[in-house]
């Protein structure tokens, strides 16, 4: 059952995964939040676990940074181990005043400059969509467990230290509705459209291109619980659709 990225056995991965991109934040996850946990995948160091959370089955795995990692390892939970729902749960940079540090975003569509999903399958569209009984369900999670959301357009882009001095990230926001960017759910909402399943993606602020504030990489590996339990909460949830 082995792929080369993921050493994974058959029914060792739940059917509902949350998909950090920092693989010692799955793992910062499955020690502070899962039952019974054990460890499925350490090829490349790319960790993944499964575990109980409230009595259901669970699993944590890191995607790695950019849309060709989590493209990967998200086409092969789909179609090789039988997932049905990713959430990545992320970091983000806020292009608007809307987001601050810290704040919680659920996305409600990508757009991306990148050419992953034409030459993935010939999808022309700039914009990638979660799945909206996914969003649904967080949405009514972060109501239920009294967790602030905002839901908003992200930029994912394929490049983190860009030459472009200009403030770009303010022509993002006003003609593509961009609040915040980050690197991953274009391609992450691609595959599960593709493949017929669902997907997600929750963000925590972690810097402003606005007020030039920033989080420590200590900070962005434990300190987004919010948006990790919103996840967990979530997957709870999630299972019983």
């Amino acid at each position: 059952m082995a792929t080369p990225h993921n050493e994974a056995e058959k029914g060792s991965i739940a059917t509902t995964v949350l998909m950090p991109g920092d693989p010692l934040r799955a793992k910062y996850i499955a020690d502070n939040y899962l039952d019974n946990q054990v460890i499925f995948n350490g090829v490349r160091n790319m960790f993944g676990y499964t575990g109980e959370y409230k009595g259901r089955k669970i699993s944590v795995m890191g995607s790695g940074m950019g849309m060709p990692s989590i493209g990967i390892y998200s086409y092969e939970l789909y179609s090789q181990y039988g997932v049905n729902n990713i959430i990545r749960i992320g970091s983000a940079g806020s292009y608007s005043s809307e987001a601050n540090v810290y704040d919680v975003v659920l996305v409600t569509e990508a757009y991306s400059e990148s050419s992953f999903a034409k030459v993935q399958n010939g999808y022309e569209s700039d914009k990638t969509y979660p799945s909206p009984d996914l969003n649904k369900i967080i949405e009514e999670t972060s109501k239920k467990n009294n967790i602030p959301i905002i839901k908003a357009c992200v930029h994912s882009s394929d490049v983190f230290y860009r030459e472009d001095k200009t403030p770009y990230y303010e022509k993002l926001y006003k003609e593509k509705g961009c609040v915040a960017v980050e690197m991953e759910s274009f391609a992450l909402f691609h595959n599960a459209a593709v493949l017929g399943k669902n997907a997600a993606c929750i963000l925590t602020i972690s810097d402003s291109f606005v007020t030039h504030e920033e989080t420590t990489a200590q900070e962005r590996q434990k300190s987004f619980t919010k948006m990790m339990e919103l996840a967990l909460e979530t997957a709870v949830a999630a299972e019983e659709m």
